[in-house]
């Protein structure tokens, strides 16, 4: 069966605004997708302004490719993870890079992908064919322990015990294939009492981030697009939901301050001065009109985010603000 990526953009008006793209400029797009940001940067920075980006999905390369044919010349685009961009860019020789994170419309809607929990496939999951894991992997093997711990943690769904349980008796009648097969377990295990919303939303979530790694992804893809960014330069996120929103937020947090915190309660008296690393632009994320989420409502939990770069990150101390006090904006 041939399928068309296609993906609407969030907040394309917003995006452009933030990246600020100009002829002449140098840009990374960490997520591609469908090309629809990609597009647009390449549009705004004409005549001569290049573009590189990357994505996990073998779909999303050859759809980016297709679509960004007009301003060929202008770009290149690989298939590859946040944390191997470094690899075939210079640092610092960004003026911006996006991250829109989360999947895109087409790996929920095509069902072979087994990313939606409507729509018969294998329980796959995978945004790249070398990711070592499936769902189906660990729905069938993983201990109740541990389908509880990433249904808490990934999905913070309140009736994981009852999921995790109701899974484990399942499966041990016939495994799981596929992802009706375990959406109808989900929604046996702890009924529907009318809820607005499908009792595996989060369950699929947290099966999703637990196969791809996300959390450890972004992770990485902050680090290196530090990296890649010029002094100056502007790194944009765009999140979905709380927990990557978390991260972004606590990196760029840390890094904005003028000082180091001198112990785990951040005590004023033990804090150590330093010039900022970042700093945020503005300080708010920004999220989709009223408008856009009736055109869209995919769009409603996007938060867009944009942080300066000031400096780089000192050396040996790039993971520093995972230890940090937890800050939140």
């Amino acid at each position: 069966m041939n399928h068309v990526f296609k993906h609407e953009s969030v907040m394309p008006r917003e995006t452009l605004e933030a990246l600020r793209p100009c002829p002449g400029g140098i840009y990374l797009d960490m997520t591609l997708g469908g090309a629809g940001h990609a597009a647009m940067i390449l549009q705004q920075s004409a005549p001569d302004g290049r573009l590189f980006g990357t994505d996990r999905d073998e779909d999303a390369i050859r759809a980016a490719r297709e679509k960004l044919k007009p301003f060929k010349g202008r770009f290149e685009v690989r298939r590859c993870r946040f944390a191997e961009a470094p690899q075939w860019l210079e640092p610092e020789s960004c003026d911006a890079v996006l991250m829109d994170l989360g999947i895109s419309s087409p790996q929920v809607d095509w069902g072979h992908r087994g990313f939606s929990f409507l729509k018969l496939g294998k329980l796959d999951m995978r945004m790249g064919t070398d990711e070592e894991v499936t769902a189906a992997e660990i729905v069938n093997t993983w201990s109740e322990v541990e389908l509880l711990r990433i249904f808490r943690l990934y999905g913070e769904e309140p009736r994981s015990r009852r999921i995790a349980r109701g899974i484990v008796e399942n499966r041990s009648m016939k495994p799981f294939r596929t992802t009706l097969e375990l959406a109808d377990c989900i929604e046996k295990s702890v009924g529907r009492r009318g809820e607005k919303n499908h009792p595996a939303t989060r369950v699929f979530q947290a099966l999703r981030m637990q196969v791809n790694d996300e959390l450890g992804q972004l992770e990485a893809g902050l680090l290196a697009a530090w990296k890649l960014l010029r002094k100056g330069g502007r790194l944009v996120t765009i999140s979905f939901h709380s927990l990557e929103a978390r991260m972004v937020k606590q990196f760029a947090s840390y890094w904005a301050l003028d000082y180091d915190p001198g112990d785990r309660l951040d005590t004023p008296a033990l804090r150590i001065q330093r010039r900022p690393c970042a700093q945020w632009s503005p300080r708010r994320a920004t999220k989709p009109s009223a408008q856009e989420i009736r055109c869209n409502p995919r769009a409603r939990s996007a938060q867009l985010r944009t942080l300066v770069k000031v400096q780089d990150l000192p050396a040996g101390r790039e993971r520093d603000w995972k230890r940090s006090p937890g800050r939140e904006n």
